[in-house]
């Protein structure tokens, strides 16, 4: 009797062991393919800094393509990309196109910005792919003014932070745009009186318009001068040394306080 219940026994305990391998072989999550993408993970990727470090960052780096400004483009661009299991950004591409120049400069954005840290199913790391939304917006506040000359400036509110706190961009209207010191007129006399013709691009003859952009600080300094879109022979940079060495501006206003505002300003070179 007593060897009928050891063997009974032995035989329960093997049962349960069988049982539990079985049970824990079923609970193994299928290991995934080395390049495989996932849109829905356990852990998803992280830029490195954060959420709010990142929209900090494209919020920084956005370049509203001039020409895309002027013609009073605007919306949000859906990028998707992947986030490869080394944190690097990878097939970036555009979900919901809105205009060619706003799609460009968000995929330029994506593609500069920092690593992330890679996402983890079942705690292995897997490649995602993500979609971020870029938004370009130009407020009611953006406006064109007209010279004599027919030379736009262009402003737009979407790209003022109040001054009072630099490091939380604001998008505002100004109750007042900045402009130049005198008027419009009084800047392109400036302009024209202090602009030195290229000798390449005169002997080219090259002539047109380089357009700039550039930032109207509080105190009405010019700063941050790059150029948009150049003509080359030297035209480039006498237009980038007129804009850095121009007389102060008088600053936008919001709520009877200076504020700095992004200006994108075409200079004329005509033979």
């Amino acid at each position: 009797m007593k060897s009928s219940s050891l063997l009974l026994l032995s035989g329960l305990s093997l049962f349960s062991i069988s049982f539990s391998a079985q049970a824990q072989k079923r609970k193994m999550p299928p290991k995934p393919s080395a390049t495989e993408v996932y849109d829905s993970v356990g852990q998803p990727a992280v830029p490195l800094g954060g959420t709010e470090k990142y929209a900090q960052f494209l919020a920084d780096h956005q370049k509203y393509p001039a020409a895309a400004m002027q013609r009073g483009a605007q919306g949000t661009v859906k990028v998707s990309f992947v986030i490869e299991k080394t944190g690097t950004v990878n097939e970036v591409k555009v979900e919901s196109p809105v205009a060619p120049e706003l799609d460009a400069e968000a995929i330029r954005l994506i593609k500069s910005g920092p690593h992330w840290t890679p996402a983890k199913n079942h705690g292995l790391v897997v490649r995602q792919r993500v979609v971020v939304p870029v938004s370009f917006v130009m407020s009611p506040g953006s406006t064109v003014v007209r010279s004599g000359k027919d030379q736009p400036i262009t402003t737009s509110a979407a790209d003022i932070a109040a001054s009072a706190n630099p490091n939380r961009p604001a998008v505002v209207a100004p109750d007042r745009p900045t402009q130049p010191v005198g008027g419009n007129q009084v800047f392109f006399d400036w302009v024209e009186k202090n602009q030195k013709y290229p000798l390449l691009a005169r002997q080219r003859k090259i002539q047109g318009k380089v357009i700039m952009e550039f930032v109207v600080q509080a105190d009405g300094s010019l700063t941050d001068a790059r150029i948009v879109k150049r003509l080359g022979s030297g035209l480039d940079e006498e237009a980038l040394r007129l804009i850095k060495t121009a007389p102060k501006w008088e600053p936008a206003m919001f709520q009877g306080k200076p504020i700095k505002q992004k200006m994108v300003l075409p200079v004329l070179f005509q033979l």
